[in-house]
């Protein structure tokens, strides 16, 4: 794969030019339009072209030099503002996208590879949609076909979706199935995960900012609704925003504009939103963390992803799946688990879902000496520091005839562990103080974490 980088200043073509190489991109760093031409002549045609659009180096300049080389090829230009009139012969060329330059270079290296992955297709794509199982869902129970049926019924509209499930149960995937499925498959595909980016600065990275919009802000930069445009916006723990960026968000929704953080004109934008959380939204809305209107907004279409405990039956698969990929990444011949040990493995709850999988798994591979891997080499990696594997679901948790005080000592232990400790947030989803969480955990001889070894059986430890 070639990709010719053409930008007059070189720190966006830099940046661009570790990105690409680092996935194994040859590419060629232009300063200018006489650096570009000697790069169509000298070899041959690259399979991308990136241009940096500038006062300097203008869009109607680029557009020239392109075509009389005759380059047919994917060009993705990176502009200050997608209704810059100086871009319009650019978006003339036959297969080019446009987009605002990123705010950051974790969202630039989003953009970067969309282009690649799309460079590498043909550039007239099959109508048909791409089977969701090729972009890493695996599993062949109920549960996953139906998931497969709703993403096949979903993906060729333009529906707002919200996906539902624990963490690590593969949210970013079935958005990402839904968004290679659709008729925008051949645009930008843009996540924003609401658990990594700073309150304060979580409005700039959702609708940009003008320069000199607060204290650090010495130029003009792209949120991610520019990015999107014409494409998907995937918004990860959707459940994290504030009530004001709620508000926000809803009004981009119903209006398909929105301005920039210290900008006064108004931007359209045309985006395809998937949302994805692991909190229970309806429940945010009886309890007023949520906004109701926007609940609606975005939940117009429900994924709700199971857990791996409720479908054990696909485990065998993600098993396989992961070995292969870990055996050839650490260049280790390990082929299966021994049946005794897959069985043990389909008796645990996995609070971790398949990311806790995947992680027990890859420890294992490393420390294998044979082509099969046994509870030695299963138990003995992330539980072996203090810890202990994870505990079977237990039978008859709430059996009849259990004493209330016992169910409700049973039910705070499981919600704790649920939320690895944190009390904070296991008051909270009980609906109680953290002082009274606090009271009754000192009642039940709990005063470490709770989620630090198994309690008689019943509390699974992670």
């Amino acid at each position: 794969m070639r990709v010719v980088i053409v930008d007059e200043s070189s720190s966006l073509g830099e940046i661009a030019r570790r990105v690409l190489s680092s996935v194994g991109a040859t590419t060629t760093l232009a300063g200018s339009l006489h650096e570009l031409s000697l790069a169509f002549d000298a070899r041959r045609a690259p399979d991308l072209l990136i241009v940096n659009v500038t006062n300097g180096l203008t869009g109607r300049e680029v557009a020239a030099r392109v075509e009389r080389s005759g380059y047919r090829g994917r060009v993705l230009a990176f502009v200050d503002a997608l209704d810059d009139d100086r871009i319009q012969s650019l978006t003339q060329l036959p297969h080019v996208d446009c987009v605002a330059r990123p705010s950051s270079s974790a969202l630039l290296e989003q953009v970067l590879t969309q282009a690649l992955r799309a460079a590498r297709s043909p550039v007239e794509r099959s109508p048909a949609p791409i089977p969701p199982a090729y972009h890493g869902i695996i599993g062949e129970s109920p549960q996953i076909a139906e998931i497969f049926a709703r993403i096949t019924k979903v993906a060729v509209g333009d529906v707002n979706v919200c996906i539902h499930g624990e963490s690590g149960t593969g949210k970013e995937l079935i958005a990402r199935a839904i968004h290679y499925a659709s008729p925008r498959r051949d645009r930008p595909l843009i996540t924003l995960d609401c658990t990594t980016i700073p309150e304060g600065l979580m409005e700039s990275h959702l609708f940009g900012h003008v320069k000199g919009a607060f204290t650090g802000a010495t130029e003009h930069r792209e949120g991610v609704f520019a990015l999107a445009h014409t494409g998907t916006l995937f918004i990860d723990e959707l459940g994290e925003l504030s009530p004001r960026l709620q508000a926000k968000l809803l009004r981009v929704i119903q209006s398909r504009e929105f301005c920039k953080v210290g900008g006064t004109k108004a931007i359209r934008t045309d985006i395809r939103l998937i949302t994805a959380t692991n909190k229970d939204l309806r429940a945010a809305v009886a309890q007023g963390t949520f906004r109701e209107d926007l609940y609606y907004r975005v939940a117009v279409f429900m994924i709700k992803v199971p857990p791996l405990r409720e479908r054990i039956e696909d485990i065998p698969r993600l098993v396989d799946h992961f070995l292969q990929r870990f055996g050839s990444l650490y260049g280790k011949r390990v082929t299966r688990v021994a049946p005794a040990t897959l069985r043990r493995m389909m008796t645990l709850p996995w609070p971790g879902n398949i990311r806790q999988l995947e992680n027990f798994l890859e420890q294992a591979v490393v420390l294998a000496e044979g082509d099969t891997l046994t509870d030695r080499d299963l138990f003995a990696g992330e539980f072996s520091n203090g810890a202990a594997a994870p505990a079977p679901v237990p039978a008859g948790l709430f059996e009849a005839g259990l004493p209330m005080s016992e169910v409700e000592r049973r039910h705070i232990l499981r919600t704790l562990h649920k939320v690895h400790g944190n009390r904070t947030e296991a008051a909270r989803l009980l609906q109680i103080s953290v002082r009274c969480l606090q009271y009754k955990l000192k009642a039940y001889g709990r005063d470490v974490d709770a989620t630090t070894g198994p309690d008689r059986g019943l509390v699974p430890s992670a």
